[in-house]
């Protein structure tokens, strides 16, 4: 069951980087939703690569493929398959990666589980598995934003040490998507492109920090104990391909606040229960409180760099390797719908959890 994720609202992710293609298939989607591919499209041309001059310039169209569950325009609440073809896919560039582990890479330790790996563009371990989920978190998203009144983005806010200036709480899409970088700080922006193209020209890369940011979601989803939202949500993000950090609200940084200067105060307002902060990033005890949720997740550097280095080959002996093929210098950019996939497919499972419990009244 470790490609599949999800309770109520589950996805399982299929396929490799060098096969025929990869997809997903959805199961638990709600019936009579209006669905085409044309919903599912814009998320998958945000992910894909070649879409500008600061990542991997490997030639995808992505087109995706509804295969089933869908008539006439609306889900009929059966499994739900989703197909991408892989059409520019160049194997010739990993051949010595056959015999050769990759530094950083899942090579070895593909190997080390299975005996057996797909050494061609890192088969499953690759980042182009991410198509399924952006594909099925276009569907989550969907659902949020007509059954719930829920709006989910995520942006770039760090590079390095370039970093933006923006406010979770106010943040549009539309200045997100209005550069390369999905960076909503214009002026950080052209900074954190700039040192991305320095760091390609010399064969090397760079990683920084996407906020996933969920607007409109009521109080009362979240699982306690186990299945705590934040839990679920940390989950979710490190699940992504590079993802080595995350933290919710003040996070690591409210370690540096005292109990009074941290705690978000309730007051009344417009007839409901809010808070005149928001360190706690919307989640309380697991649950949501109605504020906005946020949170960070970092993304280490990519591991592929056009520049020799030592590591070992199959048969356990010293050697070099340089990288070939055609890869990110920053993942950043691409990262950006991943993250809002992986909060969508959260948040939707959370408020049909909540329904199935609860009952409308207190979804």
């Amino acid at each position: 069951m470790a490609n599949t994720f999800g309770h109520l609202f589950c996805i399982t992710t299929w396929g490799e980087s060098h096969g025929g293609g990869v997809g997903v298939v959805v199961d638990g989607c709600p019936p009579q939703l209006a669905l085409t591919e044309a919903d599912i499209q814009p998320d998958l041309d945000r992910r894909r690569p070649g879409q500008s001059k600061i990542v991997t310039p490997r030639k995808e169209a992505d087109t995706v493929q509804i295969l089933s569950g869908v008539f006439e325009g609306k889900t009929l609440g059966t499994p739900i398959s989703l197909w991408v073809k892989n059409e520019d896919a160049r194997s010739e560039a990993y051949n010595e990666m056959a015999d050769k582990f990759r530094p950083s890479h899942a090579d070895y330790t593909y190997t080390a589980k299975y005996g057996f790996r797909n050494w061609q563009g890192g088969g499953r371990s690759s980042a182009r598995e991410t198509i399924g989920r952006v594909a099925a978190g276009a569907i989550a998203k969907k659902v949020l934003r007509e059954k719930f009144g829920v709006e989910v983005l995520a942006y770039v806010s760090q590079v390095q040490r370039i970093k933006a200036q923006g406010d979770p709480e106010t943040v549009q899409m539309r200045d997100v998507e209005a550069n390369i970088v999905r960076c909503p700080d214009p002026v950080a922006a052209a900074k954190m492109i700039r040192l991305i193209e320095r760091t390609r020209r010399a064969g090397d890369s760079v990683g920084g920090i996407v906020v996933g940011v969920a607007r409109g979601v009521p109080p009362g989803w979240g699982e306690p104990v186990f299945d705590r939202l934040e839990a679920d949500l940390g989950k979710g993000m490190l699940s992504l391909p590079a993802a080595k950090g995350f933290d919710v609200g003040s996070g690591f940084d409210g370690i540096l606040a005292t109990g009074t200067q941290h705690n978000d105060l309730f007051r009344m307002k417009g007839g409901r229960v809010r808070t005149l902060t928001n360190r706690s990033g919307g989640i309380q005890g697991g649950i949501s409180n109605g504020e906005t949720i946020y949170f960070r997740v970092a993304f280490k550097t990519v591991a592929t760099v056009m520049q020799e280095q030592a590591t070992v080959d199959i048969h356990h002996h010293n050697t070099t390797l340089k990288g070939r093929g055609r890869h990110d210098p920053c993942v950043l950019p691409r990262a950006v719908p991943m993250v809002e996939a992986m909060t969508a497919l959260v948040l939707v499972d959370h408020a049909m959890r909540q329904q199935a419990q609860c009952g409308l009244g207190k979804a």
